[in-house]
């Protein structure tokens, strides 16, 4: 009997406001008209145990989270993620599609809060160091849009811990975001998500038809 073929792993990264929710929408749904079987989900986050980790990290409250406490915080999310839904998906076939993922904790714990990126990388080797994305997508928008489009689209409703922060912890965050794009180019994949919605989702799916196949794919 021939094994299934590991599915793909593709994440979306970007600032606030860049488009990530609506792109993942689309892109799953391209997914599955072509056949496949698409799981959907986000970082910090994705299961009961790292939704509830994903409360304390983004709540703003009066107790202050070092940036380190932070980064492990988030780590224990993604251990827990990645062993209850990411790696049973894949090894079922199925694509993943991930709203942020390690180099969210490069950009953010790592230019953003000050972490040292020796620090993320044995985090990374620990907990994911024999699984990477197929396939990231950067949507990359200026600051000054991306925290734009974030308050219109949060109205009145009270911002989180990142979303509070200034516009120079951004800076870092998007600077950082691309600096991981111009190492790793032939898996990260700068997409200008200042365009209208259709045609950021028309670039998305070339790069994804671009994935060259897997033993067993149609």
């Amino acid at each position: 009997m021939t094994p299934t073929p590991r599915g793909r792993f593709i994440t979306l990264e970007g600032l606030e406001g860049s488009g990530k929710s609506t792109q993942i929408g689309l892109l799953r749904d391209t997914l599955q008209a072509q056949g496949r079987t698409v799981v959907t989900t986000r970082e910090p986050g994705g299961t009961p145990a790292a939704e509830r980790l994903r409360e304390i990290v983004l709540q703003a409250g009066a107790e202050r989270i070092a940036p380190m406490s932070e980064l492990l915080i988030l780590f224990a999310a993604r251990a827990i993620h990645l062993d209850s839904l990411v790696r049973p998906a894949l090894a079922r076939g199925e694509w993943v599609i991930c709203d942020r993922f390690t180099d969210a904790s490069y950009a953010y714990q790592g230019a953003g809060s000050g972490v040292p990126a020796a620090a993320i990388a044995a985090l990374q080797a620990l907990v994911h160091g024999d699984l990477q994305p197929d396939l990231t997508i950067l949507l990359d928008v200026p600051v000054a849009v991306g925290l734009a489009r974030a308050r219109a689209r949060r109205g009145t409703a009270s911002a989180d811990r990142f979303e509070s922060e200034q516009a120079d912890f951004f800076e870092r965050v998007h600077g950082e975001f691309l600096a991981i794009a111009r190492r790793e180019p032939g898996r990260v994949r700068i997409v200008n998500a200042e365009r209208p919605v259709g045609e950021v989702a028309s670039e998305i799916r070339r790069l994804v038809a671009d994935l060259p196949a897997r033993g067993g794919e149609a």
